[in-house]
Order: C-alpha cells, then structure tokens, then sequence
C-alpha cells in the first residue's frame, strides 16, 4: 500500500469517525429530547382531561345530592339494577348492567330506605375526551373500567360500543392500580404509542385515564433528521476527500523530491543540497499544518460534546472561512438553542393553560355554591322561621342553617374570593389573611402598599399574586412551626413586589425536596414573567418576589 493510499485512508476515516460520533450525540440528544417534551405534553393533556372529569362527575354528585328523591325515581331508570346495587350512596361504575353496552356512570343515595338514582349523560364525559387540542392528528384521551375495556368513545373505532374494545395495556393495568406515569406501550389497537396515565378514584368509581399519541408521528421529524444528518455526513466527507488528496499531494511530493534527491546524490551529485533543504522546510511546515488540522479537530469535537450535554452558551469560532465543519455545528447549536427557547415559551404556555383553567373551574364552582346552594339555604331559613312552631327546635334548626350557609360562605372564599374583582388582591389578602388569625393562633402581619387608584396588576397577576400567598402561609402552618409571619404587597410604576417572611425552622434550599407548594410557586411566578429568590435558616426565610407591569 503506497504512502498516498494509508493516509488517504486514516485521514478520511478520523473524519469519519468524528462527524459520524458528532451526528449520533446530535440525533440522540434531540431524540431524548422530543420524547421528554412529549411525555410532558401528554402528561399535561392527561392531567387535564383527569381534572375535567373528576370535577364533572363530583359535580354532578352535589346536584344530585341536593335534589329532592322524586327527581330521579328508581322506576325511570332503564338499567336493571340488582337490589344488592341499591343499598350503599355513592358512584358507581353500572356499564356492566347497560343492555346496549353503552357507558354508564351512576349516582345513588339511600335515605330512609328510599334510594335515587341518576345516570351521568354520557355525551358530557364524551366531549370532555374526544377534544384533541395539542394532540396531533392521531392522540387520543380515554377511560379505561376495571374489567379493562373502554368507557369512552374511541375515536379509532367510532362505530364500536366502547365497553366491547378490550385495552388490557401495561399503561391501562397501571392506572387502575392506582398509579401514575408515562410509557412508550403498545395500545389496544396494537400500535406503539406514548402513553401518560393515572387513576380516577372517585367514591366507589375506579377508573383509568389515558392520554396517547402514535410513535410514529412523533417520530416522524427524526425521519427528515436522519436524511439531513446523512447529507451533512456525505457533504461533508466529500469536502475531506479533496482536502485529504491535496494534503497527500503536500505530504508526499516533498518526499518524492526527497527521493530523486538522495538518488542523484547517491551517484555522485552532491549539487541537490539547497533544493532537499528547501523540501525539508515543506515537511516541516506540512506537519505544522496537520498540528492545526488537530486542534481544529479537537475544538470541534469539545464543541459537540458541549452540545450534547446540551450546554448551548459556549462559543465557537470556525478556524476559517472554508471550515464547513464548524459552521455545521454552529447552524446546530443555533437550531437547538431555537428548539429550545419554543420548548420553554410552549412549557410556560402550557403552565398558564391549566392553571387559568384551573382558576376558570374554582370561579365557576365558587359561582355555584355561592349562586346555587346560598339562595336554597337562605330559602330554607325562611321556611323555618315562618312555618316551624316549636321554638327550641326552630332555634336548633336555624342554627345549623346559619352555619351551613358560613361554611358554604368561607368554601366559596377559599375557591375564589369576589373581593379580588371588586376590590383588588389586596383587600381579598387582608380578609384571607384575618380569617387565618383567627383560628391559627400565629402572628400574621400583611402589608398593602398597593394604589388604591390606577392600579396596573392585572386580573390574571392578581389571581397568581393572591395563590402564591395564600400557598406561602399554608406551608408556614404546616411546616415551619413558626410564631410570626409578616407579608408586604407593593406596587411600583414598572414592577410588583411581593415580600414574605417567617421565624420558623426554615429548610436547606440546597438539599430539601421541594415539594409541590414551592413548584406550584415557581411556575405561577414562571407563568407571570417574574423573579423569584429564596433564601432560608432557622428563624428567618424569606420569599422575594417581583412580577413586571405589564404595560
């Protein structure tokens, strides 16, 4: 094998090897990558649809429980009903008594051995699941009964009655354990598909939930990757092809020279002695060139490594303006950096997303009892006071009204105080907070320094501010044993400053798990475009949190 050939052939396969390590680390990370983003898309449609649900059967739950027993007699029910079915209240799953199959959810309450019953209408859980936003063309969101088959409309089989479709899958036996996570599975169609699941435990109702979309249109964008990737490989060797047969021509002239010089000085001719100095200044410069193609090479190749742990803040510079190589690698950083800035505006679109819907759902059901249940209790009020004779037991009766209608009071503050629309977060923090003092037996000073006219915090700012207090004192009372709490609320021309202190046990930020009240403070500080800084001892912790005007 000639000179030529061997560094022809070592030269092109290091370069191979090189791009070839560098375009695998680039396709794995950004493989890992879009399935976390995934799981995190279907984790959070899951919990979603799991919350929509839950709340739509619980309130059906509480109409009915305030309904009179001739609303729903047991004789205009369809079902056939054992009698064994009808001696405990509560929600149950009754599609196995439904002679056409269809989903059945009920609700039944025993009182003076009279039982009513009501059948959920099923097109309202049926909405809830088949709305797809966020979910591609091929996701669905389905509930899964005990007996493992469908208690939701599949939108891969419409035709079909959902409890005929058995889905006994790994991520399907899981959520009727009780358990809660994410998988790549394949689903009751045979299809391998991402899958986030969980439980939906609701009195006697033991359901699963399950959000999924196909793999193979999410991994369709790897496709095009992959093919990109294979012409960036092929481009880029063709490029180091020509490179490495002009460095070979470089490389072995000079030694040709070097060759015809030492055979005419092994005759006799000495006169080649200035011309095989000059070759041996080539050699020379030539290995100084290869020492510059190393360190190119070794640049690149830390570079790729910083991309592939992802740290995209490192900077590069191409050796020169023919570097294909790295300006290939800056065009993937600078893709990755963009990937990842549309991956935390979508995570943080996504946060705002359920939390208004979660805010929407405590409005609606503070709404509910305050307009629903408050006018029937004053009602009955009236009713006692004007048609009960018996003094001791009217006064008893009016008494237990007069409490049910604070607590009915204090549950719709607690869900969404009205002070916050009429008067502002900090009227609605200074109640909430004087209710807290009340029964708490701890020191709670709060400050309100926000303008009383032309106020700029927003409905949404307000609403953020408000949970992200009321989640700051009831992990103090739980937690920190601590004696005093102080809170200051400020409003500046172009920031809203939020400050909270406490002389609890406080906690090593370093160390501590933080549990689900600190994220849930985090991501609705996320979700307003703010800052937040934690610094915590025994004695003293403090909340500094400052949220933009937005103008």
């Amino acid at each position: 094998m000639s000179l030529r050939t061997l560094i022809l052939i070592i030269i092109n396969s290091l370069i191979f090897l090189v791009i070839l390590m560098l375009s695998l680390t680039f396709y794995s990370q950004f493989s890992k990558a879009l399935d976390d983003r995934i799981f995190l898309q279907l984790n959070s449609i899951k919990t979603l649809k799991q919350v929509q649900v839950e709340n739509l059967i619980k309130s059906e739950w509480a109409k009915f429980m305030n309904s009179k027993p001739t609303d729903f007699p047991l004789d205009s029910i369809t079902l056939k009903l054992p009698k064994s079915a009808l001696t405990t209240s509560g929600i149950f799953d009754f599609t196995k008594y439904n002679d056409n199959g269809q989903t059945a959810i009920g609700l039944i309450l025993v009182a003076d051995n009279q039982a009513k019953v009501k059948i959920i209408d099923y097109n309202k859980i049926k909405d809830i699941l088949l709305e797809r936003t966020g979910m591609g063309s091929s996701g669905e969101s389905y509930l899964v009964g005990e007996d493992y088959h469908l208690r939701s409309q599949s939108r891969f089989m419409p035709e079909e009655t959902p409890s005929n479709i058995f889905a006994k899958t790994k991520a399907a036996v899981e959520a009727i354990s009780g358990n809660t996570g994410k998988a790549i599975i394949k689903d009751y169609r045979g299809v391998e598909v991402y899958s986030a699941y969980g439980p939906i435990n609701i009195s006697n109702l033991n359901l699963g939930i399950l959000s999924e979309i196909d793999l193979s249109e999410v991994k369709a964008p790897l496709k095009s990757l992959k093919l990109r990737l294979l012409g960036l490989i092929i481009l880029i060797m063709l490029i180091a092809v020509v490179l490495s047969l002009f460095l070979t021509r470089l490389i072995t002239n000079p030694i040709i020279n070097m060759q015809k010089s030492l055979k005419i000085m092994a005759d006799g001719d000495y006169n080649q002695t200035n011309e095989f100095n000059k070759n041996s200044a080539e050699i020379k410069e030539m290995f100084a060139a290869l020492d510059n193609l190393k360190k190119s090479l070794q640049g690149a190749v830390k570079f790729s490594n910083e991309i592939g742990k992802m740290n995209l803040n490192n900077d590069y510079e191409p050796r020169s303006q023919n570097d294909s190589l790295g300006k290939s690698l800056i065009k993937m950083r600078d893709k990755l950096i963009e990937f990842r800035s549309k991956e935390i505006k979508n995570r943080v679109e996504t946060q705002r997303l359920m939390v208004d819907g979660l805010e929407n759902e405590r409005r609606r059901l503070s709404r509910e009892l305050h307009d629903g249940i408050g006018p029937l209790l004053t009602s009955l009020k009236f009713y006692i006071e004007n048609k009960v004779d018996a003094k001791k037991q009217k006064q008893e009766m009016i008494n237990i009204v007069d409490t049910t209608i604070s607590e009915i009071r204090l549950m719709s503050n607690a869900l969404m105080p009205s002070t916050i629309d009429d008067f502002g977060v900090g009227v609605a923090l200074t109640n909430f907070v004087n209710s807290i003092k009340e029964t708490s037996g701890i020191s709670i000073e709060f400050e309100d320094l926000t303008k009383e006219n032309n106020s700029k915090i927003t409905k949404n700012q307000a609403i953020n501010i408000f949970r992200i207090a009321q989640e700051l004192i009831n992990n103090a009372l739980k937690h920190s044993k601590c004696k005093n709490i102080r809170i200051s609320l400020s409003e500046f021309d172009d920031f809203i400053s939020l400050f909270y202190f406490d002389d609890g046990i406080g906690f090593d930020i370093e160390r501590v798990k933080l549990g689900s009240g600190i994220i849930n403070i985090k991501e609705r500080v996320e979700i307003c475009n703010g800052q937040i800084q934690i610094d915590s001892k025994k004695g003293m912790t403090t909340f500094e949190i400052e949220l933009p005007i937005e103008l």
